[in-house]
């Protein structure tokens, strides 16, 4: 017999059917047994009314691999509408220990650290499953709307010989006999690509060796990043984002209604445009609301982020915020200056909900540029030889933008740590699972 997925009863009431999945609950009563199934699309609930098979049933652990063969009966009282009678079970594999946690309650009565020490077994709790359903409709839906503007899909090395923005923060590797770094982001090799393909992204892993312990930070994340060649500024590049991320929302709408539903997640609306202000703009209106002094500041901190989250929301109805034209001093040295003021750059940020999402802007294009902000920095250009050959040979005005997967999704699902949206999160401490 075919199998049955959980999802599918609803069309198979009154037939014979072959569910296959896990024991998630067994509940005893005087004259009747419960059993719940789980597999990977849902929960099944199984009448059990002999008592020698409630018996055997019981003796196993929560979590033991089943088959049930029985037939589809529509019931107000069961998930969906519909429990399976008359069952068969077969024990595909046994469990051998009880799950570390109560899989089969509302809500995991465990702490984070628990709940990630133990991460094979908790993923599978329905909530947290869903997470990961969102992410995946999140990945596609960027792919879906950048493919759709004629971008190519790369994948560029993880281990590389120089570092992108500081070497400060990159985690060194031995490479035979000698020493590599995990890549901070791909930005070299998308700007290399630039040259070859025009509009290029990339959906990957990328490494920080920030010593941060807080809720927001990984040192191990997924960036999704692009890179477009040909454009005027970075507003070309602010305008494909907006396309990116509207993309992604629809996506979870679509393809994880049922993981968004079951996560209570609010889909954000994406203004065409997306509200703008200019980064002193931006200092000016802080210092005005709070009286704090701003105008020697290189950066927003994260209060500031969320006082123009709020002020998005107030005077735009917008979640979403660009702040433009950052500080050349707290921008790489790729980073193409403001025409008008050299000491800012054409250069963005996208706040969503009062918090950094995306960071991008307009990268420099010509050889001797790189040479001259190599050299005001004291840098030798030596190890950025690769990098900068595909420069002597002629780029297009270019620019691009990198976004933190787990980010988006934190914010999107509501959740209190970003560790919980990271299927084997990689932090201060943390190597295993």
């Amino acid at each position: 017999m075919q199998r049955t997925w959980t999802s599918e009863l609803t069309h198979r009431c009154g037939e014979r059917v072959l569910l296959r999945g896990w024991l998630h609950r067994l509940r005893r009563l005087a004259g009747v047994s419960f059993l719940v199934l789980r597999d990977a699309r849902g929960l099944a609930q199984v009448v059990i009314d002999d008592a020698d098979l409630a018996a055997f049933v019981d003796r196993l652990h929560a979590e033991s691999v089943l088959e049930v063969e029985g037939v589809a009966v529509a019931s107000s009282q069961a998930p969906a509408g519909v429990e399976v009678r008359e069952p068969q079970v077969r024990v595909l594999v046994a469990a051998s220990a009880p799950p570390p946690v109560h899989l089969f309650q509302p809500t995991l009565r465990a702490q984070l650290p628990t709940l990630l020490d133990h991460a094979a077994v908790t993923l599978r709790y329905p909530r947290r499953r869903a997470v990961f359903e969102v992410t995946a409709a999140t990945m596609a839906g960027f792919r879906a709307s950048l493919r759709a503007r004629c971008f190519v899909e790369i994948q560029t090395p993880k281990l590389v010989a120089a570092a992108t923005e500081s070497g400060a923060n990159v985690f060194p590797v031995e490479y035979f006999g000698r020493r590599a770094l995990l890549a901070q982001s791909p930005q070299f090799y998308k700007q290399m690509m630039v040259g070859v393909f025009e509009r290029v992204f990339e959906v990957g892993p990328v490494f920080r060796a920030e010593p941060h312990d807080t809720p927001r930070h990984l040192n191990e994340y997924v960036s999704l990043d692009a890179e477009i060649g040909f454009i005027r500024d970075h507003r070309d590049v602010m305008a494909v984002l907006r396309h990116a991320i509207a993309g992604m929302a629809e996506a979870v709408r679509s393809d994880a209604a049922e993981a968004a539903a079951l996560l209570d997640v609010e889909l954000p609306e994406v203004p065409d445009p997306i509200p703008s202000v200019d980064f002193r703009e931006a200092q000016r209106l802080i210092s005005a609301a709070t009286g704090e002094r701003l105008e020697h500041e290189p950066d927003l901190a994260p209060a500031h982020e969320t006082w123009l989250g709020e002020w998005a929301r107030r005077e735009h109805g917008s979640d979403f915020l660009f702040v433009t034209g950052f500080p050349m001093a707290k921008r790489p040295f790729y980073t193409h200056p403001a025409p008008d003021d050299p000491k800012f750059t054409n250069s963005f940020d996208l706040l969503w909900r009062g918090q950094e999402l995306v960071t991008g802007g307009q990268r420099l294009h010509r050889h001797e540029d790189y040479l001259a902000v190599l050299a005001a920095r004291g840098e030798d250009p030596a190890p950025y030889a690769a990098y900068l050959e595909a420069f002597r040979h002629g780029m297009p005005p270019h620019g691009g933008f990198g976004m933190g997967l787990e980010r988006w999704v934190s914010r999107l699902v509501g959740a209190a740590n970003i560790r919980e949206v990271a299927l084997f999160p990689r932090d201060l401490s943390r190597l295993t699972p």
